[in-house]
């Protein structure tokens, strides 16, 4: 491993320590503060086909059915899942990718990464040298552009 990629994968795993990044569920209410309406419409939808089958005679005894399906269904928008980021996934194009999205391309690395890349005795001039243009091009660099260094390194 080199020294770019051992301070990119230390940077990812306190990121995820800090941002509780585990992948467990955890509770939330976020669905109805994000989205309020279709919370709303949801229970109403849900309420107008409970009359519907309650004044049907067929499907009156089917009603259960509709209750522990809403309960089972509606349990999925009340969890949370903070997705685990590893220096693994980023450049991967995959099913990983619907799950956590592109992560590497829109986060940023903290200025403190920069810092210790350009201080650190074990990374090449010629890396700090890409690094320092990158910077001067772009402003904030994020984990993909870091990535990029320890691709050329591995060539």
């Amino acid at each position: 491993m080199t020294e770019i990629q051992r301070l990119l994968t230390e940077t990812i795993d306190d990121l995820n320590i800090r941002e509780k990044r585990d992948n467990k569920p955890r509770f939330s209410i976020s669905f109805i503060r994000k989205y309020p309406g279709l919370f709303i419409g949801m229970y109403v939808a849900w309420f107008a086909t409970l009359a519907v089958m309650l004044q049907s005679e067929t499907l009156v005894d089917s009603v259960w059915l509709l209750v522990v399906l809403f309960v089972i269904l509606n349990a999925f928008f009340f969890f949370d899942v903070a997705p685990r980021y590893r220096f693994e996934d980023i450049d991967v194009l995959d099913f990983r990718v619907c799950y956590n999205g592109e992560w590497y391309n829109t986060r940023f690395v903290p200025s403190s990464l920069i810092d210790t890349i350009m201080h650190s005795p074990s990374v090449d001039s010629e890396h700090k040298t890409q690094l320092q243009k990158m910077i001067s091009r772009k402003g904030e660099l994020s984990f993909y552009d870091v990535f990029t260094l320890t691709r050329s390194q591995n060539s």
